[in-house]
């Protein structure tokens, strides 16, 4: 790169190569002037007060690539589907959740990448939940000029595992509740359990779960859950009766379906009391009793994850002892925190 540098005073009537960021402590950072932007007698002492008291111009050599240009190369190139590009920004360029969804980042390949001299790229943790629009990823290089060869070397990087980063949307899955307890099906108390049910489905934009009420015994718990089976549910929500109590019977009951138990127990606070298993490819989840009161459990964690399609394993569940104890925030902001994430 050949460069040369004229006093701002002297600048009136050159485009800028690059955007001026004006920082306002409290009030505003960003630029001021973006690139492409040909200086005016006005703008001088705007520049100055940024702390620009020489403007730089320059020619790139071959094999040499602007911020600009390298930040969308690094972008396309670690994009998969579900995501949106927006920029540039100084040279950055944002991936965005083009729905809602679940957030996979091949963490591993990204740390590769990082390595890399002048490169950044940076995400929100994988398997973290997130909205329509959201920003989840940035793309840049650290200077104003790169060598191309840096940016090929991701590419190639990212090419071998596509997609590097993608957003996975929800599926619009048939969800059904069994809801256990003798003092609930007899009417003794209110179910507590079915509103719960009602909200996890309605924050994923999905129809209130077919409940279905029995009580402590396995057969029935057993029955009821293949009945919701045979209605074409695909996804079976079984609530209470989780804990080791000689009348909590619902694992007895899921295990009676035929259904394969991954994983009994869980090591998160609160849902240590948690059953994931699988009739075949349909899911089925022993719901602990924590989820009637508490506004985020590993039922929040894993939910996400099923109705993205991903396939749970007991590794998965393990994994959740790492960053799986909840800080019993005032006010909750899951997933904007650190609960479950390792």
């Amino acid at each position: 790169m050949k460069s040369r540098y004229l006093e701002t005073e002297k600048a009136v009537g050159k485009v800028l190569c690059h955007d001026m960021t004006q920082i306002i402590r409290g009030v505003h950072k960003g630029p001021r002037f973006k690139k492409g932007h040909v200086i005016r007698e006005e703008d001088v002492p705007v520049l100055l007060s940024m702390g620009k008291h020489h403007i730089q111009l320059m020619d790139l050599d071959p094999g040499e690539l602007h911020e600009e240009d390298a930040g969308l190369r690094l972008a396309e190139a670690v994009a998969g589907p579900g995501l949106a590009l927006k920029g540039p920004m100084e040279g950055k360029y944002e991936l965005i959740a083009a729905s809602d969804g679940l957030l996979r980042v091949d963490a591993k390949t990204l740390l590769k990448i990082n390595r890399i001299p002048q490169i950044a790229v940076v995400t929100l943790h994988d398997l973290t939940p997130v909205r329509k629009g959201e920003r989840v990823a940035g793309a840049k290089v650290v200077p104003l000029v790169i060598e191309e060869k840096y940016v090929t070397r991701v590419e190639g990087l990212a090419k071998q595992v596509y997609p590097l980063i993608t957003v996975k949307p929800y599926r619009k899955m048939k969800v059904g509740g069994v809801i256990t307890g003798r003092e609930v099906s007899e009417g003794r108390i209110d179910d507590g359990f079915g509103p719960v049910l009602g909200e996890k489905a309605a924050a994923f934009g999905l129809e209130a779960p077919e409940i279905t009420y029995v009580g402590d015994d396995r057969e029935r718990i057993a029955g009821a859950i293949l009945d919701q089976l045979e209605r074409g549910c695909e996804l079976v929500l079984v609530t209470g009766g989780m804990s080791v109590d000689p009348d909590d019977m619902t694992p007895a009951g899921i295990r009676m379906t035929g259904a394969k138990i991954i994983r009994y127990g869980a090591p998160v606070m609160p849902g240590s009391m948690f059953l994931m298993a699988y009739k075949g490819d349909i899911p089925i989840i022993g719901v602990p009793g924590c989820a009637m009161y508490a506004d985020t459990t590993i039922l929040d964690l894993l939910l996400p994850r099923v109705l993205a399609g991903e396939k749970i394993t007991a590794q998965d569940v393990v994994r959740f002892g790492h960053g799986g104890l909840c800080r019993n925030c005032k006010e909750c902001v899951y997933p904007v925190c650190a609960f479950g994430k390792g």
